[in-house]
């Protein structure tokens, strides 16, 4: 594409100090939250390791081919998504400028989790944790209302942590301690992206290996609590009839489509630091397969202690009963316990079928129908986890390991996220050189700060459920068809072909060749297409907390105001916009050409790119 020493841009371009620094940031930027709370959540609502079927499938067809692309050209050109869009064909420009407005908008919202992760982690020091039992109510007279109606760890959530309001167009003023929290947040990331790839390079060393390490010991401890066979059996039990479900296999595209963090841009600039003669075929491989397995490894210990959760509200249930029939029937203490609870209502279901029937306070308990309580996202980390962690011996060990390894996990794509946005303004040089990089990061993250306040408002926590479900889906799926589309149609096969022998020393197999042609685009598309569809299905709406509620504590399901859906499509909208208007741009401004100098124009002339290769 591009031949060594053609311009000096290249040659001063930075590099990574060695492979190791490389690669731990493309994992650390591929491996983020999701794979702690969505995989798992995804395997718990489909039929358990059968999941793992159309997972793999989507992983060897779809992410790893995209992924190797996405390095390979980065690492040929050596240049930011929007220089490299530009160079493969000017009609494709906007992808670029698609995957760094793409990047802006999920960094805005990605680091305020990494927000509300700070102030749990610091009131993880508190003994006991602050989420383990209700505060007193204002004439101290007894516990808060809305907390004794639902429970200590999602008042917490709602309440202390997000104040939330009972509707989204009821805003509030910002909450001045998650503005502090969001304020760190932003500064960490900057102190770690200052000097660009070599303080990233340094810091990855910590932030992509402290959440394995992390994991590993969760998956010590958690395999000793009680109910954590329970848990694995759940995980592992495959629910053949599942597959039968088309959701099941769209999901599991979506899932590795955007758990590998393709189309984002973010992989395209740390491959464009290596040196050209590098073997990014190995590198697409190993950071897919590593960024598969972290998944189904982090997995493991997150069943355990859901596992060892219902386990707990199975026997706290259990224990209500024998305290209930143990009253009513006046029968000696111990004389009922948990592990003789079926025996003896079964006697006395027998013997006084009325009364038994009779009794009110008696409740149904179903270890299964604990197992099957699922949530992700922010619900398994803040609350579900949350709740697990009072029950076990040292919570406070615990709380503050997780919400490490979250903080490590969601900093470590942080970076991915804002080098998708400095390098491509770099490359497109409309920052002076005069200006150096440290302040265009700085501003990049003040105004990100600055646009993240609405999310510290007292609705923030349901436009971030927006900004997660709307602009990190459809727009991400886009790119990545016109990517694939673009390199394999485009540019060419052939041409591609030699750049990869060029950079590795042989050509592409047939399974990649295959997969880049035919296979890839087909299922991006059709993907795309299923997406679109099942939400076009329904009206979007969204969970409100409100205490008011007739059903209180369970969500009130609402449907989202028409100025909230127009929203929406605009942030659906928005991000791609910028590629049928530069080609349309091009087209006009070739049309210009041809008229002014009767000579066809070689749309590949662009940058001082001439279609060549080495």
């Amino acid at each position: 594409m591009v031949k060594t020493g053609e311009s000096t841009d290249v040659e001063e371009r930075p590099k990574w100090d060695n492979k190791i620094q490389y690669l731990l940031t493309c994992i650390g930027f591929a491996v983020g939250l999701g794979n702690v709370w969505r995989f798992p959540y995804l395997c718990q609502i489909y039929g358990g390791g059968a999941f793992l079927i159309p997972y793999l499938i989507a992983l060897v067809f779809e992410g790893l081919p995209l992924l190797y692309m996405e390095l390979a050209i980065g690492q040929r050109l050596r240049k930011g998504s929007v220089g490299v869009w530009n160079s493969i064909s000017p009609y494709l420009g906007g992808v670029g400028i698609s995957c760094m407005l793409v990047s802006f908008l999920v960094g805005v919202f990605y680091n305020t989790i990494l927000a509300w992760v700070l102030w749990y982690f610091f009131h993880s020091f508190q003994e006991p944790l602050p989420w383990s039992q209700c505060p007193l109510n204002v004439n101290h007279t007894g516990y808060n209302e809305e907390c004794v109606a639902s429970t200590p760890v999602n008042y917490f959530w709602y309440r202390e942590t997000l104040d939330i309001t009972a509707d989204i167009g009821i805003s509030d003023s910002p909450r001045w301690w998650m503005v502090i929290c969001l304020a760190t947040a932003w500064s960490v990331v900057y102190i770690c992206l200052i000097r660009g790839i070599d303080t990233i390079g340094k810091a990855v060393y910590v932030t992509s290996t402290l959440p394995y390490l992390v994991l590993t010991i969760f998956l010590i401890r958690a395999l000793t609590l009680p109910g954590a066979t329970d848990g694995l059996i759940y995980l592992f039990t495959p629910d053949w009839e599942i597959l039968k479900n088309p959701q099941v296999w769209l999901d599991a595209a979506t899932q590795i489509f955007f758990s590998l963090s393709v189309a984002f841009g973010g992989l395209i600039a740390f491959s464009s630091y290596n040196p050209e003669k590098n073997d990014c075929e190995r590198d697409a491989v190993a950071v897919g397969v590593i960024n598969s397995a972290t998944s189904l490894y982090a997995s493991i210990p997150i069943f355990a202690i859901l596992g060892f959760k219902a386990r707990s509200n199975y026997n706290t249930c259990l224990n209500h009963n024998v305290l209930v029939l143990t009253n009513h029937f006046e029968i000696s203490d111990q004389n009922i316990t948990v592990e003789n609870y079926d025996h003896w209502l079964g006697y006395l279901n027998a013997s006084f079928p009325d009364e038994v029937s009779s009794l009110k306070n008696i409740r149904t308990c179903n270890l299964q129908t604990f197992l099957d309580q699922s949530a992700s996202g922010t619900g398994l980390a803040f609350i579900v986890f949350t709740e697990a962690v009072i029950e076990m011996p040292g919570s406070q060990v615990w709380a503050i390991l997780f919400f490490i390894m979250l903080f490590s996990l969601g900093l470590s794509s942080m970076f991915g996220t804002i080098e998708g946005i400095v390098t491509p303004l770099i490359d497109l040089k409309v920052v002076p050189k005069q200006i150096p990089n440290e302040l265009v990061t700085a501003v990049v993250c003040l105004i990100s700060f600055l646009m993240a306040l609405v999310f510290t408002l007292g609705s923030g926590n349901y436009w971030v459920e927006i900004f997660s479900s709307y602009v990190g889906s459809v727009p991400l799926l886009i790119i990545a068809v016109f990517e694939i589309v673009g390199v394999s149609y485009i540019y060419g096969m052939k041409r591609f072909g030699e750049d990869i022998l060029f950079m590795t020393g042989r050509r592409p197999n047939i399974f990649w060749r295959a997969c880049w042609t035919f296979i890839s685009p087909l299922l991006l598309k059709g993907v795309l297409i299923a997406y679109v569809i099942v939400q076009a299905q329904k009206y979007p709406s969204y969970p409100a907390w409100n205490p008011d509620y007739e059903f209180f504590p369970q969500t009130q399901m609402k449907p989202y105001p028409n100025w909230v859906f127009a929203i929406i499509v605009l942030l659906c909208v928005l991000p791609v916009i910028s590629i049928p208007l530069v080609a349309l741009y091009r087209l006009i401004l070739c049309g210009l050409q041809r008229k002014s100098s009767n000579v066809r124009p070689n749309p590949y002339v662009n940058d001082g790119y001439t279609g060549e290769t080495a």
